[in-house]
């Protein structure tokens, strides 16, 4: 079962976020090879985070339902839903959602 480790800004020009995952199996720390890095969100873009407006939150739920496989946590698109469109208009609050609903 993967781990998320961290979720900061991507260093990626284009990106706004970046997702490290920790994909080893058992109880060893994680090494480098076992780390899978997610970038998502388009940067300059405006997320539920930032513009906290319902209409615009169901809008694009509606938009990429049909395109996006929300079920895979290691996935753009299953992130940019539940971190930066997800249930609060917190980041942090999301994130604990995310890692509670897929157990990670």
């Amino acid at each position: 079962m993967p781990k998320l480790i961290s979720v900061k800004p991507s260093d990626k020009p284009d990106k706004k976020y970046v997702a490290t995952f920790c994909t080893c199996k058992g109880e060893t720390s994680c090494c480098d090879k076992d780390r899978k890095k997610v970038h998502f969100g388009l940067d300059g873009s405006s997320t539920y985070l930032d513009n906290k407006d319902d209409a615009k939150r169901k809008a694009y739920l509606a938009r990429h339902k049909a395109n996006e496989n929300w079920n895979n946590p290691m996935t753009a698109g299953s992130l940019s839903k539940n971190l930066l469109w997800g249930a609060t208009t917190s980041l942090r609050e999301n994130i604990k959602i995310f890692k509670k609903r897929f157990n990670l």
